[in-house]
């Protein structure tokens, strides 16, 4: 995909695109095969759970709110103008445990499957449906901790 120059202006996603995927609404802003970024509105007490994008770099740049970042056992706190830095191949959950919303933008490079992956998952609700369509899309849920 060829990469094009303009303005996707601040309440719009490309092309009037955005998504609800596990309850926060992403709205993409740029998008070719080197970079994807989006608007994500987080709304208090949602997260992604765990995760491994091995074919991409992933970063947020917190606009207002707060967030939590957990590298396995580490958790990082991000507030209004921090950049969390999330390498390929290191597995990350996001939380907005604050009690407010949270705004961001994330992106990743290279795009590869993110896309198409948050196309599929637009509104579906079943966790194991979407760990099953994540991984089909370079994205791997890990398994949540053993609670016996």
């Amino acid at each position: 995909m060829s990469f094009t120059m303009g303005i996707t202006p601040k309440a719009d996603g490309l092309e009037g695109v955005s998504w609800n995927v596990v309850g926060q609404t992403y709205t993409p802003k740029l998008h070719s095969d080197n970079a994807f970024i989006w608007h994500a509105t987080i709304p208090a007490e949602t997260f992604v759970p765990p995760h491994i994008h091995p074919t991409q770099d992933e970063w947020i740049i917190v606009l207002d709110g707060q967030l939590e970042v957990e590298f396995g056992p580490d958790l990082f706190k991000a507030g209004p103008g921090d950049t969390v830095r999330m390498p390929k191949g290191i597995a990350h959950g996001i939380f907005n445990r604050s009690g407010a919303e949270a705004n961001c933008v994330f992106g990743v490079a290279p795009s590869r499957k993110l896309y198409d992956l948050f196309v599929v998952l637009d509104g579906v609700t079943d966790p194991a449906e979407l760990v099953r369509l994540s991984a089909l899309h370079e994205v791997d849920f890990l398994p949540p901790p053993d609670t016996e």
